[in-house]
């Protein structure tokens, strides 16, 4: 949800040139006033505004942090100006002096931002967080030092200072938590569209293999027949034989090209190697998904009672994704999915269990050919029919085997793949 909101949001701001900046210093501002006045009463305040200030700072780095200070601090000192005026019978004058600190501690938290380049210590938070306290600290000290010149002003002692510190840590490390769960779980959703991806792509070079076998038959008969017309002496038809034969070839290579291009994006995708209760986890996400677009109520149930790193994330997800999303397409209104993975001597095994209308009899025999398909659009044209035959396949590649039992309950896949192929190596 963090994730789903901050790319909402990004996306919103840097489609309109300085909305980011008002709305930095307008929620800073407003954030501001929710706050603790710790030290004897006076105008020193502890507030949220230093937290949104800097949360808006990491999530939309400004082009110029001179500016957002400059922004941000007449903001503040605007809205608590305004808020003397409605609440209280302050002079213009007394309540600017009251409030100027203030502006001072946005400029400076600012530039500080600006001079140690906040932007290169985003992928270490602890020393992202100490940076963060110091600064805060550095710009509240000078803001003391300022009010210290003030008539009502009341000096802080070592418990004070203590506080100060405290208070900085505390709201730096607060922010730092807060940015690292949304970028986690941005990261944690961009890596599961480009599995998506790659697991479909996984599966156009299976179907793209399979063409290109069918191409290199075709390719051999053509040129066979073309032989034998001209020892014939056929010579139109073995002319023409020959430019079918010629003309094959050609789609071959543009095959190759598209397959060299498939498998090095595959291969690059496949690089980082990522646990098996994560590929079950997107699994159960996507299809939990589809079956919302379908307009199903389904309930998932995963289970894992074994876990690794796997290298094979993609092939595995290509499987799993179709079976599972088979799964959703046949439960008509409401069901439930289980999908189990453990380990079974040195098998690892999927499960994939569905409560919908099941697989007749006499079809069980033929839902791994390629072409067999059962279902059809709403203008009656039938599916591809890859989609088993690709999972039986991925099952093979991995020299493990597959099974299926059905009937009008549902139906049950169950898939053994010797453990050894998809762990991660350690090298």
């Amino acid at each position: 949800m963090l994730a789903i909101l901050h790319e909402f949001i990004q996306r919103k701001l840097t489609s309109t040139n300085g909305l980011p900046l008002i709305l930095t210093a307008t929620l800073t501002a407003i954030a501001s006033e929710v706050k603790v006045v710790p030290f004897y009463g006076e105008d020193f305040r502890f507030g949220l505004g230093s937290i949104v200030f800097f949360l808006f700072i990491l999530i939309f780095p400004p082009a110029s942090f001179w500016r957002t200070g400059i922004t941000t601090g007449i903001t503040v000192v605007c809205f608590r100006l305004f808020g003397d005026l409605v609440m209280t019978d302050l002079s213009p004058w007394t309540s600017l002096l009251k409030h100027l600190p203030a502006f001072l501690f946005y400029l400076l938290f600012s530039l500080g931002f600006g001079l140690v380049k906040i932007e290169r210590y985003k992928s270490s938070p602890l020393l992202l967080g100490v940076l963060a306290a110091g600064l805060e600290f550095t710009a509240n000290s000078l803001e003391h030092f300022w009010r210290y010149y003030l008539p009502e002003h009341a000096d802080l002692g070592f418990k004070d200072w203590a506080l100060l510190v405290g208070i900085a840590l505390f709201r730096s490390y607060f922010v730092v938590g807060l940015y690292s769960s949304i970028t986690v779980s941005e990261q944690r959703r961009q890596m599961q569209e480009m599995l998506g991806v790659g697991s479909e792509l996984y599966v156009e070079t299976l179907y793209l293999q399979k063409s290109m076998n069918n191409i290199e038959q075709i390719t051999a008969s053509s040129h066979e027949l073309y032989r034998k017309l001209k020892k014939e002496n056929l010579q139109e038809l073995s002319v023409q034989a020959l430019h079918i034969s010629q003309e094959i070839h050609e789609v071959k290579k543009d095959a190759q090209r598209i397959l060299s291009g498939l498998s090095k994006i595959y291969v690059h995708q496949r690089s980082d190697g990522i646990f098996l209760s994560d590929v079950l986890g997107f699994v159960m996400t996507a299809n939990q998904n589809y079956s919302e677009l379908l307009k199903k109520k389904v309930i998932f149930d995963v289970s894992v009672t074994v876990d690794f790193e796997t290298g094979e994330q993609i092939p595995l997800l290509a499987l799993l994704n179709n079976l599972v999303a088979n799964a959703v397409e046949a439960i008509e209104k409401e069901g439930q999915i289980h999908l189990r993975a453990f380990e079974d001597s040195e098998y690892t095994c999927f499960v994939v269990q569905d409560s919908g209308k099941g697989i007749l009899t006499e079809d069980v025999p033929f839902i791994f050919e390629l072409g067999y398909t059962t279902k059809y659009s709403d203008q009656g044209v039938a599916a591809t029919g890859i989609g088993l035959s690709h999972v039986q396949q991925i099952v093979y590649n991995f020299h493990g085997q597959i099974q299926v039992e059905s009937s009008a309950e549902g139906t049950v896949f169950t898939i053994q793949i010797p453990t050894r192929e998809i762990r991660k190596r350690v090298e």
